[in-house]
Order: structure tokens, then C-alpha cells, then sequence
């Protein structure tokens, strides 16, 4: 995969990496999002006994945004002016792009 335009992790991005900026200054919101990081990654890396490696994957975050966006695009989902279900697990998933450095790769 690369950083094509049609690549669900840079559109992604592109739209909900700005909002990892108000995480600084709302602990609330950080909570939040560390807790929707959490659940991607555990939905995305099965726990394995004793393994400490949780690194997220590029292929299988895209695919699971994928997967997200198509659900949210069948459900009508308008993104609202604060944070609702969708757009933090959305900016968790900019997170997780951020701290695995999935834009690099």
C-alpha cells in the first residue's frame, strides 16, 4: 500500500490529524482516545500470551478504516461540530497512524 490519494489512511489524516492537537489541552478527550486506540489495536493485534509486540500494521489499520467508513457511509453519518463514537475512534486511528509512523512506511 502506499500514500496514493485513494489510500484510506491518508484521507484519514488528512481530515482527523488536526484534532490530535486538542488532546493536549481536554484530558478528557485524551482518555477517550487512548481508550478507542486500544480497542482498534486489540481488534487489529490479538492478544498473545506473554508477547509485548502490539505494533499496528499499515494494511490492517487501512483495512479496518475501511471497513469503519463503509459502515458510517451506510448509516447516513454526518460528522457533528464535537466528538461523537465515530469521530473518536477516527482520531484514535490518527493516532495510531502517528505513533507507528503508518505515513512513512
Amino acid at each position: 500500500m502506499n500514500d496514493s490519494p485513494g489510500c484510506p489512511l491518508t484521507d484519514v489524516a488528512a481530515t482527523y490529524m488536526p484534532r490530535l492537537s486538542e488532546i493536549p489541552s481536554e484530558p478528557g478527550l485524551a482518555a477517550a482516545v487512548d481508550q478507542h486506540a486500544a480497542a482498534v489495536r486489540d481488534a487489529l493485534i490479538p492478544a498473545r500470551r506473554g508477547s509485548r509486540n502490539r505494533t499496528v500494521r499499515r494494511e490492517e489499520l487501512a483495512d479496518y478504516v475501511l471497513g469503519f467508513t463503509d459502515w458510517l457511509s451506510r448509516v447516513d453519518w454526518t460528522e457533528p461540530s464535537g466528538h461523537d463514537f465515530a469521530t473518536l475512534r477516527l482520531t484514535a486511528v490518527c493516532w495510531l497512524i502517528r505513533e507507528h509512523d503508518l505515513l512513512d512506511a
